[in-house]
């Protein structure tokens, strides 16, 4: 009979340290050591020098790195992973260094985490609750970025030659409204979002000289009336801020709005229909905890539920970003 592997506490070590692994990559991108690098300052002295830290730290930030594989190393010299060379040099059109900051705000909040899973306080708007235009604007610094990646990659999921107004619910800096109105002539776009969030989006919209094609509109998606003769609708990347009850609410104001034939696209971290993950969704579902929101993360079958429940028709699940975002989408019937 073959012996059963020994039991160690290995695996509960990593995940417990974890953090460590984020306060490194967090602090690498804060002292702007992989635009260093990228910049030709490639060994530990000339990072210190460029970063401005003592040569004992940026070694010893420099070796944590390399273990974590975010950079390579042969003989002295340094280099940037593909990966870091394309989304974290500051310069690069893809930078995404706010987005890969954009949690760090929670950090003590997740160290309280039991704390909050013991408070008895909820509210529905969560991380909302007196949101301001400062607010919304460090928001979207944070965001943007990887929002226009995510805009991209669903206008050439989806095809949208013919239709003629989309709805972007909750649509932010109005990344997925400016991409898609760029791509798809003849079509025009609303946002509707909190008021301190328009004020934001009109200047991203503006900034991508998109005010003739996308406008916004204030308010709030689970009071505010939509507006008719839509045939398109998109709520992307705000699921797990939400209990089932509003999804529905939502969901069945957008089937109201929609022209006959017209479609919704919800695009957001879904979990597996057996809730075993995948993890991303799972950790932003947790996360609602820490802003004492009534939100949860949602299994795909439940998100599709929510659209035949509406009325729609033909509902599927598409896949988006492996791992981390699902496209659940439906359509009016005609």
């Amino acid at each position: 009979m073959a012996e059963k592997p020994r039991l160690d506490t290995t695996r509960l070590q990593k995940m417990a340290q974890a953090y460590w692994e984020s306060a490194a990559l967090m602090a690498a991108v804060e002292l702007e050591v992989f635009t260093a690098i990228a910049h030709g300052h490639d060994t530990v002295p000339t990072v210190a020098k460029a970063v401005h830290i003592s040569e004992r730290n940026a070694e010893r930030l420099l070796t944590a790195l390399t273990a974590m594989t975010l950079l390579t190393r042969e003989n002295d010299r340094l280099a940037n992973a593909p990966d870091v060379q394309r989304f974290l040099v500051k310069d690069s059109d893809r930078y995404a260094g706010p987005w890969i900051l954009f949690t760090k705000p929670r950090w003590t909040a997740f160290g309280e985490l039991s704390n909050r899973l013991r408070s008895p306080e909820e509210n529905r708007l969560g991380a909302y609750v007196n949101f301001t235009v400062e607010d919304a604007r460090r928001y979207h610094a944070a965001t943007y970025s990887i929002g226009m990646g995510a805009a991209r990659l669903f206008s050439r999921s989806v095809d949208l030659k013919g239709r003629k107004l989309l709805l972007d619910l909750g649509g932010g800096s109005g990344a997925y409204s400016i991409v898609a109105t760029q791509t798809f002539p003849g079509l025009k776009a609303i946002v509707l979002d909190l008021p301190p969030v328009t004020v934001v989006a009109d200047e991203y919209i503006a900034a991508n000289k998109a005010a003739e094609r996308v406008t916004t509109l204030p308010g709030d998606f689970t009071r505010t009336e939509f507006p008719q003769g839509v045939d398109v609708v998109v709520m992307a990347s705000n699921l797990p801020q939400y209990e089932p009850d509003l999804i529905r609410l939502v969901v069945g104001k957008a089937f109201a709005a929609l022209v006959p034939g017209g479609e919704m696209h919800l695009v957001g971290e879904t979990l597996h229909d057996d809730r075993s993950g995948p993890l991303s969704a799972a950790l932003w579902g947790l996360n609602e905890a820490i802003q004492h929101s009534t939100g949860r993360a949602h299994t795909e079958s439940e998100v599709k539920g929510y659209l035949q429940g509406a009325g729609f028709s033909d509902v599927a699940v598409h896949p988006f970003v492996p791992g981390v975002l699902s496209r659940i989408a439906g359509r009016k019937p005609a």
